[in-house]
């Protein structure tokens, strides 16, 4: 069985997209669907910059949808499509046009307003994020409890096998990277964000986007799509809203979702979208896993052999 899977936030960079574009038309009429859906020049962005707008967040959020989803198109143009579907925190969107829960343009649309709320729940510089290296999950949340002192900082993406993201106020995300370090943690990275996603912090945007969520026309996924929430297999379009609506405050639980694909049957997960950041993840996660990178892998000829399609 294939997955496909399409990452979030941190895979962005100026030009992605634009060669396929360049190549292919089904994602240069996916760029310019992105663009009228939105009203202004999406496609720019993603093709040239500036770096410093790319990385805006309610910028940031529909140019990774935009982009995954041209990459999806030209993999179903040529006979290709997945047994289940997963996204990492924005990319659970993708996964869900792919699926066809949600249409491109709402789904843009959503994302853009998604970033917005998130930027705005938090002033800049008094949240943070940090990734924590060498720690298992029980671990970071305890060194999250007591470096708290009355302030949020909770893990935020649970990634693979010591690998986890913390979120919450700066100064309580710096307290907690030093007891991690105290219980054993390898290295502690802080990361440079605009806000301190999948954290209470977000109940804001949360409570802002619920409602908007609630009244798109979404409809029963085409394939089950796992959710970050609860690594569980989505299958109808009410409980894909209600998962994505609890995903803005908690936690991504990646490793979990890798691990319920694998259950499913998976052996071939496929990374829709730039970079190859979820690629790498997969490889420690399900260490049997066939994992192709779309970016790479159509520039090859011979992508149908890769993906044979009974």
């Amino acid at each position: 069985m294939i997955a496909f899977v399409f990452p979030g936030q941190g895979s962005q960079k100026v030009g992605m997209g634009k060669a396929l574009a360049d190549q292919h038309r089904v994602c240069r009429d996916t760029f310019a669907e992105a663009d009228e859906a939105l009203g202004r020049s999406l496609s720019r962005l993603c093709f040239e910059g500036p770096d410093d707008q790319l990385v805006l967040t309610e910028n940031t959020q529909p140019a990774l949808l935009a982009t995954s989803i041209a990459m999806y198109r030209l993999l179903r143009e040529m006979g290709l499509e997945p047994d289940l579907v997963a996204g990492h925190s924005l990319g659970e969107y993708s996964a869900h046009v792919a699926a066809g829960t949600l249409e491109f343009g709402d789904a843009l649309r959503i994302v853009e307003r998604r970033g917005r709320y998130m930027q705005e729940a938090v002033p800049v510089g008094s949240g943070g994020m940090a990734a924590v290296l060498g720690l298992d999950d029980e671990q970071v949340r305890l060194a999250c409890e007591e470096a708290a002192e009355g302030e949020v900082v909770s893990p935020a993406n649970l990634n693979a096998p010591g690998q986890v993201v913390i979120a919450g106020m700066a100064g309580a995300v710096a307290r907690a990277g030093a007891r991690a370090k105290v219980h054993g943690a390898r290295r502690v990275i802080p990361l440079q964000v605009s806000a301190p996603f999948h954290c209470a912090l977000m109940a804001p945007a949360e409570a802002q986007l619920e409602p908007e969520l609630r009244a798109l026309d979404a409809r029963r996924p085409a394939v089950p799509v796992i959710a970050n929430v609860d690594a569980t297999p989505k299958r109808d379009a009410a409980a894909a809203i209600d998962a994505l609506v609890a995903q803005v405050s908690r936690p991504v639980l990646w490793e979990a979702c890798v691990r319920r694909l694998a259950s499913e049957g998976v052996r071939t997960y496929v990374e829709v979208g730039p970079g190859n950041v979820l690629s790498g993840l997969v490889k420690k996660i399900h260490h049997e896993a066939h994992v192709y990178n779309v970016e790479h892998h159509l520039g090859h000829a011979a992508m149908e052999a890769l993906f044979p399609v009974s």
